[in-house]
């Protein structure tokens, strides 16, 4: 018999950006491994990015279940729809933000904690009780950010002692951007307290990365299995490479995500190697701050930056496929180490060379270490990163830029969900031999 599971998740098509992919992605396998998804979303969110597309990979006969959530940002967007919508993606677009943004971020970072969708907390509760009870569950799964999330889950295991799995797509108090929410004392000492709660309470807990997975084996007991972000298989993509030597980057370019090790690189080699002004283009696809597109001016390379802006994942991963070479940027900063961007899946299977930078100690490096699919490379390695690019360039020009990537396979969302799946039934089974 499947074992039932209910996955509370806030994003769902048609949001678009990386939160929305990972369950919808487990979601769509989950049957072929003994697993009923049912899903609870809210009726009427607030999502910052939508991309329709996201709509037709929803599978058939999957029981979405909803109720409505009260959301701040509504509010906040009368005052300012540009930064409600920056600010409630978690996007902080320069160094030196502005009154409004203040403000906004400490109303956030105090008034609502642990995030904006703390209002959704006690409705669902109370509606899950009563779905549960009538409906059986086996597993109730929580999915965050947002992190209130995982305080539904905390209290219907309390109150109907349900097994619960929370899965934590980033950290919580340890991400990046959590030391830009302007907290009080007391609001931060809240955010830890409530991590503790639901790590040291959940049966079981899933995480993205290594790194994160030490950090919260220091706060619990509870079991913590690693299940990483992946690529869905496709055969809906061919290549079509790039006439020019295109250094690819998609997803959101943020102020302290600004690699000018890059952009030093970029400049001496247009400076020094012939042909490489004529056949090089840095391309962006994505959200890039104001503060890195005068870092380019001021580099003088903007010449040969082409920022794409938004488009649909389905373009996106196209573009990533006739890429020369595809670019991962992370902040220079420790709290980064666990991150590992979900592109740098989509990125392996594109089969393109990966030139990646990151902190030391990065989980992106073990990775890329381990499938053999790029280089990494710290922001103070800038003349290793130059002749890296210097060599790539070479290969092109040769015709023999290739990538010869191994032991991709275990990261494609299939064999992920069969993982996932693992954890679930066991969980279950658990529960089973105990009562």
């Amino acid at each position: 018999m499947a074992t039932k599971a209910l996955i509370v998740t806030y994003y769902w098509p048609p949001a678009g950006g990386p939160g929305v992919q990972r369950w919808l992605q487990f979601v769509k396998h989950f049957k072929e491994f003994d697993v009923e998804p049912i899903v609870y979303i809210p009726e009427n969110p607030h999502y910052p990015i939508i991309d329709e597309s996201f709509i037709a990979e929803v599978p058939t006969g999957i029981e979405i279940i909803k109720t409505k959530i009260k959301e701040p940002y509504g509010l906040a967007k009368l005052f300012s729809k540009r930064k409600t919508q920056t600010i409630s993606s978690g996007v902080i677009t320069s160094k030196k933000p502005s009154f409004i943004e203040k403000t906004m971020l400490y109303v956030r970072g105090n008034f609502f904690i642990p995030d904006a969708r703390i209002g959704w907390v006690k409705p669902s509760v109370s509606f899950l009780k009563e779905y549960i009870d009538k409906n059986k569950i086996d597993v109730v799964i929580t999915t965050g950010p947002p992190h209130s999330l995982h305080l539904i889950g905390m209290e219907l295991k309390a109150a109907i002692g349900v097994k619960w799995l929370a899965d934590f797509r980033d950290p919580w108090t340890t991400i990046h951007y959590h030391k830009e929410l302007r907290l009080s004392k007391a609001s931060e000492v809240k955010h830890i307290k409530l991590e503790k709660e639901v790590l040291t309470n959940a049966d079981q807990i899933v995480v993205t990365s290594k790194t994160t997975k030490k950090e919260f084996a220091e706060i619990t007991n509870q079991p913590i299995a690693v299940i990483t972000n992946g690529f869905a298989k496709t055969t809906l993509f061919v290549r079509e490479p790039d006439t020019n030597f295109t250094l690819v980057h998609v997803g959101s370019l943020l102020s302290e995500r600004n690699p000018e090790v890059l952009w030093l690189a970029i400049k001496e080699l247009v400076a020094r190697v012939v042909g490489f002004a004529d056949d090089f283009k840095l391309k962006l696809v994505g959200t890039v701050s104001d503060d890195i597109i005068a870092n380019f001016k001021a580099y003088g390379i903007e010449d040969y930056v082409e920022i794409v802006g938004y488009v649909s994942h389905t373009e996106a991963v196209q573009t990533q496929y006739n890429a020369q070479l595809l670019l991962l940027v992370e902040m220079d900063r420790v709290e980064t180490k666990a991150i590992i961007p979900g592109k740098l899946f989509e990125y392996l299977a594109a089969q393109r060379p990966i030139v990646a930078l990151g902190p030391e100690g990065s989980d992106i490096a073990n990775i890329l270490s381990e499938t053999k699919a790029g280089a990494f490379f710290g922001y103070g390695e800038g003349d290793s990163l130059e002749h890296f690019l210097k060599e790539q360039y070479v290969a092109f020009k040769a015709g023999q830029l290739l990538v010869s990537s191994e032991g991709i396979e275990k990261y494609s969302r299939r064999e992920l969900t069969r993982e996932m799946a693992k954890v679930v039934k066991n969980l279950w089974q658990e529960a089973g031999s105990l009562a």
